[in-house]
């Protein structure tokens, strides 16, 4: 045998007893965990010993340096395969959920979502104020000046509906059977836009709240414009009721992301005696599940829309609806799940 190939040998050699030292001295603990992980996956609870439990962050945190160890010095391929599979395995009993879906919405819908509205009473009850302040200026602002009614409202759905426009005409956008195709794309327009605004108003919470509150501001004097138009026609009952099928639940989710977002950024701006991550970090948890709830109030929005609204042709029909669902969102948002006090 060559020299080349006899080093060669060796180097092997030393690698291969390396790696079995290294197994030998840690393999104890690797062993234990994985039964432990195991039976923990098999939901046999009851083979876990109080002592296994306790022991089982430490194991964990053992077989991770175990792994990193072994990537370090190359180990072998059969040692690293085996180590990253048991951390992996390992990570879900220790860091992951502890309940299942269903236990998750059980909880979430049984009085979770309700009682983190309620945390942030106060920021929605905020976001509120800023949102009938964005419709009034938006009414203001389109009844002093035309021209900002065609700033605020899309022009690619201010057709029909312009200042100027019949009554006869604004009610064929609301009743009409030639406006409903227009109607129809002028309602999945709102939809998309206020979804948009739903998670924009939460996303810029972090600005100290006040990106969230122009966006408000903003979204609801679109609303107040076109609140002013069809008031000018003697229209306004039936345009509330048209918008009130599925904008009860679409503006309240919006209000809740406006809350949520403000929220934080309250947290970040007065954070008391705590460090202003820490602040965030436990305003932003909260806030997050209100936005869980948020985008279950968009879909239902976008089924009132498609169907309730399309099926129902008659104002005080439209206004049993939204009235219907405005009440239900407040009874379960903030009469139900009470928070402790």
């Amino acid at each position: 045998m060559s020299e080349a190939g006899s080093a060669n040998h060796q180097t092997i050699a030393a690698a291969a007893l390396r790696s079995d030292r290294f197994r030998l001295e840690r393999e104890a603990d690797w062993k234990r965990l994985e039964d432990i992980v195991v039976n923990m996956e098999k939901g046999r609870l009851r083979r876990v010993s109080d002592e296994d439990l306790l022991a089982l962050p430490g194991l964990y945190r053992t077989v991770a340096s175990s792994l990193s160890i072994a990537r370090e010095t190359s180990l072998d391929a059969a040692t690293l395969a085996y180590l990253e599979a048991l951390v992996k395995r390992a990570w879900f009993v220790v860091y992951g959920p502890r309940t299942s879906l269903v236990a998750w919405l059980r909880g979430f819908l049984g009085g979770g979502w309700s009682r983190a509205v309620q945390t942030i009473k106060l920021d929605v009850l905020i976001a509120l104020a800023v949102m009938i302040a964005g419709t009034v200026v938006g009414w203001l602002l389109s009844a002093s000046d035309t021209e900002w009614y065609y700033a605020l409202v899309p022009g690619q759905f201010a057709d029909a509906r312009v200042p100027g426009a019949s009554a006869e005409v604004l009610r064929n956008t609301l009743f009409g059977n030639e406006g409903q195709k227009g109607l129809g794309a002028f309602a999945a327009f709102l939809f998309s836009n206020n979804a948009q605004v739903s998670i924009m108003a939460f996303a810029l919470g972090f600005a100290f709240g006040l990106p969230s509150l122009l966006l408000l501001v903003k979204n609801t004097a679109v609303l107040g414009a076109m609140l002013w138009l069809y008031h000018g026609a003697g229209l306004t009952i039936d345009f509330v009721g048209w918008i009130g099928v599925h904008g009860t639940t679409e503006l309240f989710a919006i209000l809740l992301a406006g809350g949520a977002g403000l929220h934080i950024g309250r947290a970040m701006a007065f954070p008391g005696d705590r460090p202003v991550l820490e602040a965030a970090s436990e305003a932003g948890r909260c806030a997050a599940l209100v936005m869980t709830g948020v985008v279950l109030m968009l879909v239902v929005a976008a089924l009132l829309e498609g169907y309730a609204r399309q099926l129902v042709g008659h104002t005080p029909g439209r206004f049993a609806i939204g009235g219907s669902m405005l009440a239900f969102w407040i009874i379960y948002l903030f009469g139900f799940g009470k928070r402790a006090r």
